[in-house]
């Protein structure tokens, strides 16, 4: 007779075979993605720097020395702030001679030239009468004709000094050809003396300043960089590989390393018409709507880039597209307990998730699990 922990121990080893080949029949357990309409949206995220879309080397159109800097580093200018003020001893010098020979003009050679005036004016006169009263008596045959030719000699030069002095008083006339050729050499020394002072062109952040009081400067030398204000943009490296996403108006989130709770919104603005051949990237300008306050030249930032998207889409993760060829795939998916494989037709590619446009539909269970082979029996185990 034998043993109740016998018969026990071969029950049990017999309920053990049996669990063990009922799970080996049912195939292993897999993980599944379940498929349903959901928004997809496809991004490119690229890193890039703040810029300004408009700088400008602020340089001195005259050599001189620099006297005062009434700026620094990060300030803020609107048009016409004085930047810089230079000493320019021989410009001073031209303003003071033109000023002297303005006034010299108009308070001696002026009057002096009204005066000769006068004096010619008066003796044409007499010299007029001396000749008529000489020809009396000519007439009168009292003198020769030899006294006479010379007071009619004597009223010819008389005219000719009257003419000569009109001239000179024309010309030193207020609005005359002097006057105007003075004015116009003053004006032309105060514009050059006012180059001494150096102005901010447009509102603008002072990004770097290159002198100091006591500095010489002279034209051609780059003294201050200006940034633009109203024009900031950040200025992104794309893969090559993502050209083909990238179009003018796109929108884009950006977000700055020093600031990563913080974002702003961007556009894409400028696709550079080459690429650089060395990194196999396309530079991008992002034009940033409303610069917050705390950005500033040359921070880094990064940018995601909405190139596409959808409201509603059959979406798989990109980890279950096997033998991805063009916008042709093939994904596994559970039927019966079995290992269905299905060709699919793929639309839109984010970065994570892939749009199906034909072969699954919503509801759909598919297979993430690799290693699989078509008709093996299979159980579902976690389920994304």
């Amino acid at each position: 007779m034998r043993s109740p922990g016998l018969v026990f121990a071969f029950a049990a080893v017999l309920a053990a075979g049996g669990w063990f080949g009922f799970n080996a029949w049912q195939g292993p357990r897999v993980d599944v993605f379940v498929t349903q309409e959901q928004p997809l949206v496809q991004t490119v995220v690229a890193t890039g720097r703040v810029i300004s879309a408009s700088t400008a080397a602020i340089g001195a159109e005259i050599t001189g020395i620099v006297v005062e800097r009434h700026v620094r580093d990060g300030d803020r200018v609107e048009a016409g702030d004085l930047l810089l003020t230079l000493r320019a001893d021989d410009l001073v010098a031209r303003v003071r001679e033109a000023q002297a020979a303005l006034d010299n003009l108009q308070a001696s050679q002026r009057p002096q030239a009204n005066e000769a005036l006068l004096q010619a004016q008066s003796l044409l006169e007499q010299a007029s009468r001396e000749a008529a009263r000489r020809s009396a008596l000519l007439a009168a045959e009292s003198i020769s004709r030899e006294v006479v030719e010379k007071a009619v000699n004597a009223e010819v030069v008389a005219q000719a000094n009257l003419r000569q002095a009109k001239l000179v008083a024309d010309a030193l006339a207020p609005g005359g050809s002097q006057e105007t050729i003075l004015i116009e050499r003053l004006n032309a020394a105060q514009a050059a003396l006012k180059r001494t002072e150096i102005r901010a062109q447009f509102p603008a952040i002072v990004l770097t300043r290159r002198v100091e009081p006591g500095d010489l400067v002279q034209p051609g030398r780059a003294l201050m960089e200006l940034a633009r204000i109203g024009q900031t943009e950040v200025l992104a490296p794309i893969d090559e590989r993502n050209l083909g996403l990238l179009n003018l108006g796109q929108q884009a989130v950006c977000i700055a390393d020093a600031y990563p709770s913080r974002q702003f919104e961007a556009e894409v603005q400028h696709i550079a018409p080459t690429v650089d051949s060395d990194r196999g990237t396309v530079d991008v300008r992002l034009a940033i709507v409303e610069p917050p306050a705390y950005l500033k030249q040359d921070m880094t930032v990064t940018a995601t880039i909405i190139t596409d998207q959808r409201d509603k889409a059959i979406v798989v993760p990109n980890d279950v597209l096997r033998s991805v060829n063009g916008n042709r795939a093939v994904v596994q998916v559970i039927h019966l307990g079995r290992v269905n494989e299905r060709s699919v037709e793929l639309g839109l590619r984010a970065n994570t998730d892939t749009e199906v446009i034909s072969g699954l539909d919503g509801n759909e269970t598919v297979i993430r699990t690799l290693g699989l082979r078509a008709g093996q029996r299979v159980r579902i185990g976690h389920v994304d």
